[in-house]
């Protein structure tokens, strides 16, 4: 029988996580399934087919010993899941530049090495807004993420000293859209698009995850978001077992958030046949790679 990894992390408790689900239609296709922490230096991947990486939604906290797991893997004969190239590529958000240097639309946006005491200012006058989003360019589920009003600036000094001071970080203008509309995700399985859904934050917040309170609807994504999630594909040019694209329109059209091509949530429980097109999905690339 064949033998794979969902990865995630010790303790998943504050997380809504949706993995289990994979576990019926990959347990009928044949394969043996671990849930395993990615902390967990016990293993022997050598034990496994495939390792997919799936809910270590801790590893921003130590991102270097996250990589040097992955690295263990990918040395292994365990397959890796995503590519570790595309790990190493999409764990810091400066990938978003690179996608624009392709003509992917994205949020305006300042990328600065470290925080200086009093620099916060000038940051609404170079993006012309009066409102911004700081957050690290290492991060994950809106971890370290803070929304700031010009007229509240000076209150925010010391804590942006304390978490940016020696830290990548970027700037972008708070996005109206997300709170009246919310952001859009789009889901690709082995390159082909399996659903989407709109995230809508809580009253009075911005953060559209799960645990914030967000809120979670299946749509089904109008003509202009397909072509906007095709164009960032086709810059990404390389092959992935999952991607979640995730957009906010703007007055020019759909602007690209994130590309989540490490451990996104796939929100398998708003689509039943996800997990069996997920499936689908690594049965196809295994058998491309023979294993």
């Amino acid at each position: 029988m064949k033998k794979c990894v969902i990865l995630s992390m010790d303790d998943p408790s504050d997380f809504e996580v949706y993995d289990h689900l994979l576990v019926k239609p990959l347990t009928d296709a044949g394969w043996h399934c671990d849930t395993l922490s990615w902390r967990d230096d016990s293993v022997d991947w050598d034990d496994y087919n495939l390792v997919m990486i799936r809910s270590p939604w801790d590893y921003q906290l130590d991102a270097e010993a996250f990589l040097e797991v992955l690295e263990s893997i990918d040395k292994s004969t365990a397959h890796l899941e995503n590519p570790l190239s595309i790990v190493h590529w999409n764990i810091n958000k400066h990938y978003l530049r690179d996608l624009e240097s392709q003509g992917v639309e994205i949020v305006p946006t300042l990328w600065k090495n470290d925080y200086a005491r009093g620099e916060l200012v000038s940051f609404f006058e170079q993006l012309n807004c009066q409102e911004i989003v700081i957050k690290p360019c290492v991060s994950a589920g809106a971890f370290d993420t803070f929304r700031i009003h010009q007229s509240q600036a000076s209150q925010f000094e010391n804590e942006l000293v304390k978490k940016f001071s020696k830290r990548d970080y970027m700037v972008q203008p708070f996005v109206e859209a997300i709170v009246s509309e919310g952001e859009f995700s789009l889901f690709y399985f082995d390159d082909e698009f399996s659903h989407g859904i709109l995230k809508t934050p809580k009253k009075n917040d911005f953060r559209v995850q799960e645990e914030y309170g967000g809120k979670l609807t299946k749509i089904e994504p109008q003509a202009a978001l397909n072509i906007a999630a095709e164009k960032v594909l086709g810059a990404i040019d390389c092959s992935l077992l999952y991607a979640r694209l995730d957009f906010v329109r703007t007055q020019s059209g759909f602007a690209l958030m994130e590309a989540e091509l490490i451990e996104p949530s796939l929100y398998f429980n708003l689509d039943p046949q996800a997990p069996v097109r997920f499936v689908k999905a690594v049965e196809r690339r295994m058998k491309r790679l023979a294993i």
